[in-house]
């Protein structure tokens, strides 16, 4: 695994962070925790995007940031466990490995030399 999709990973947990703060935010500092957070993913995301495919490395950070969040609400947070939808994040997590693994590495645009 290459730096770029390390970045990608990094950010998909990040995500999991900045969106149950953006629910369970309820003072300034939580708030500001919430909004480092997001600028940290996006960060972290446009790096990796600038050297990999675009389109697979937004669905695999979505993908992450779903599955993440929605684990995270029914451990963390007493939300109702139900069968289907962790059989659907389970499909979506299929679809994500997918996409990384039919994914070339060398396909995205190349590290420019500095001269």
């Amino acid at each position: 695994m290459n730096r770029n999709w390390i970045y990608v990973l990094l950010s998909g947990l990040v995500e999991i962070v900045w969106v149950i703060g953006l629910k369970h935010s309820s003072n300034v500092w939580e708030w500001l925790g919430t909004l480092l957070a997001i600028c940290a993913s996006f960060y972290l995301i446009i790096e990796a995007a600038k050297r990999l495919p675009v389109g697979t490395v937004y669905a695999v950070f979505t993908g992450i940031g779903t599955a993440g969040t929605v684990a995270a609400e029914m451990l963390l947070f007493g939300e109702p466990f139900k069968l289907v939808k962790v059989l659907l994040i389970g499909v979506l997590l299929a679809g994500v490995i997918g996409l990384k693994l039919v994914t070339d590495d060398s396909s995205g645009q190349q590290d420019k030399e500095v001269t």
